[in-house]
């Protein structure tokens, strides 16, 4: 126990980031247990210390990925900090603990004055536990930077977020005064190669080949053993990802895709949803409600620009990477479908079509509610920067 402490306490000693995440104003941090999910390297241990130093509860971070954790269980633990003190109680990769439901049900049942922040991946379903913790969780999505983040976090400044409702009716007025302030283009090209996840900051450089090594342990560490996925299906997953990689966005021929793979097509449907809530892909379906994994989807991205970037280095294809970051940041506060007309459905009132400066307003006449989202620095009436849409968060 006192070892792990130590390690706690060089966890809070050592936290460099200063800046803080979106969610961390969102969170309401009084509720009892808050359940924390998002991709790893998003930023969830950084939002769990800057919470611990704020505090004014003794507390402690625990990873449930320690060796320690092999061999006892958190339920014997708790006691014995509670003994000590200790009221806040910050549970990191909870995934990776085989107990994490049961647990953290008997201790929210057994003890009202302590508090627990959970993180996991954005794999864990809490609906799955073996115990109920639905009714007992404050649950957070965590996402990737926004644009908006990034240039903060570059700039040592505090850009505000925009709603949708003030880039539509008042783009043409918010954009000159970004644009005196940021020099739009090269921040939107860098964040497009290097800016979705905060270890950026550490290293450019080495952003590329980390980004890799973390996909392969979402894929190796995080899916395969909460899935119960066996190795043979692991290697078929990466080898989806890699032939999706190659023509991202995909409509998909599944049919294709099963002969490709050697694999039933019911299988790679359902390693499309696993990827999808692993957010490594994006599928794009006509509706979020009520879909089967078994429906095929009408398009498959990958779930970040970043990401193209790292499968195709030197040859991304700039329309698939407009669309990708406008999905991207569309979805993490907006519902995001596939239209009749056009690239996207926002909320099932808004059409959008994405392109580059020479697309013109003729292809979305006569569509209600219709815009058009272009790479372009400012713009006017229906043709709205794209850079403006990583502003929402």
């Amino acid at each position: 126990m006192e070892a792990l402490i130590k390690k706690s306490e060089r966890k809070k000693t050592s936290l460099k980031q200063k800046g803080q995440r979106y969610l961390y104003q969102q969170i309401d941090w009084a509720q009892k247990l808050i359940l924390i999910l998002g991709y790893r390297g998003a930023g969830k241990t950084t939002l769990l210390l800057q919470y611990l130093s704020n505090s004014p509860k003794k507390g402690i971070y625990l990873s449930l990925d320690d060796f320690y954790f092999e061999t006892n269980r958190v339920v014997a633990l708790v006691p014995e900090l509670y003994e000590s003190g200790y009221r806040l109680f910050l549970l990191d990769e909870v995934h990776r603990y085989v107990y994490w439901s049961k647990d953290l049900k008997q201790l929210y049942d057994d003890y009202e004055d302590i508090q627990f922040i959970v993180t996991g991946s954005s794999i864990l379903d809490i609906s799955k536990g073996s115990a109920d913790l639905s009714r007992r969780a404050a649950v957070y999505h965590l996402h990737g930077l926004s644009f908006r983040e990034f240039l903060n976090f570059q700039n040592n400044t505090a850009l505000s977020a925009l709603s949708l409702t003030d880039i539509l009716s008042n783009h043409h007025e918010i954009a000159p005064e970004i644009l005196d302030r940021y020099k739009i283009k090269s921040h939107f090209q860098d964040y497009m190669r290097y800016g979705y996840f905060p270890f950026f900051m550490e290293s450019k450089n080495a952003y590329p080949q980390k980004l890799q090594e973390t996909i392969h342990l979402v894929v190796d560490v995080d899916i395969a053993p909460f899935e119960d996925l066996q190795h043979t299906t692991v290697r078929t997953m990466k080898k989806l990802l890699y032939v999706l990689s190659e023509s991202v966005p995909f409509t998909p021929n599944i049919n294709k895709l099963s002969q490709k793979l050697e694999t039933p097509r019911n299988t790679v449907l359902r390693l499309l949803d696993i990827l999808d809530q692993a957010k490594i892909l994006r599928l794009l379906r006509p509706s979020t409600k009520g879909i089967s994994y078994l429906q095929k989807p009408d398009k498959i991205y990958l779930q970040n620009p970043n990401f193209i970037y790292i499968f195709s280095p030197t040859m991304a294809n700039i329309g698939n990477v407009r669309e990708t970051f406008f999905i991207n940041q569309l979805s993490a506060v907006h519902a995001v479908t596939s239209p009749k007309f056009g690239d996207f459905l926002i909320d099932d009132t808004f059409v959008f079509e994405i392109g580059g400066a020479n697309k013109t307003i003729h292809q979305i006449q006569g569509l209600p509610n219709a815009h058009l989202a272009l790479d372009i620095e400012s713009g006017n009436d229906k043709r709205i920067p794209l850079w403006l849409f990583g502003l929402l968060y």
